[in-house]
């Protein structure tokens, strides 16, 4: 599958089959995460794949008890991002979530993120299971298993988003109210 193509095709898959995701494939989606780009090749990551434990991993998800058969856990390990490369462990990974994404699209999966930084009642029972230090953060959690569901290839473009050369502060947009219902916080 060409990137593009797989860009447009990958979706939030929130219904999947009761079939096993294989330990190899798997282990080629985090290859994939561990491809991604970080603020001065600091790579401060680290992959906790879940099989065993991902229908209790997902019942302590705030939006995501999907019935997906298999997770990967990003986390931030502030040991590993030492000094000012700290502050950049989010944007670092969140590159190799996305990369796990659209592998996973790619490798014919299904997958959606569930996002858990920097919601502490949300990342707390999840420490607990998974055994985390306070020094490894957990970003997200990428749900991977076959699609049960069937999405159509989709762009967001919008061209009103883009700028060229300088910002245009005169614009005015209306926002979406699709997801107003949950009160994150």
């Amino acid at each position: 599958m060409e990137v593009i193509e797989a860009m447009l095709k990958r979706r939030s898959i929130r219904k999947y089959q009761d079939k096993e995701v294989s330990a190899e494939v798997l282990l080629e989606l985090v290859k994939a995460g561990m491809a991604a780009p970080s603020a001065c090749n600091n790579q401060p990551w680290e992959f906790i794949v879940v099989t065993s434990l991902a229908k209790e991993l997902q019942q302590h998800l705030r939006f995501g008890n999907y019935k997906a058969p298999a997770a990967i856990v990003v986390c931030g390990n502030l040991k590993i991002a030492k000094g000012g490369l700290q502050r950049y462990w989010e944007q670092d990974c969140s590159a190799a979530m996305e990369n796990i994404l659209l592998a996973a699209t790619g490798l014919g999966l299904g997958s959606v993120w569930i996002g858990l930084h920097p919601i502490e009642s949300v990342i707390k029972p999840l420490r607990k299971l998974l055994l985390l230090p306070d020094y490894v953060i957990p970003l997200g959690v990428a749900l991977i298993g076959y699609s049960d569901e069937d999405k159509p290839k989709r762009t967001q473009f919008n061209p009103k988003r883009i700028y060229m050369e300088q910002y245009d502060s005169s614009r005015k947009y209306k926002t979406k109210k699709k997801n107003s219902k949950y009160n994150i916080g």
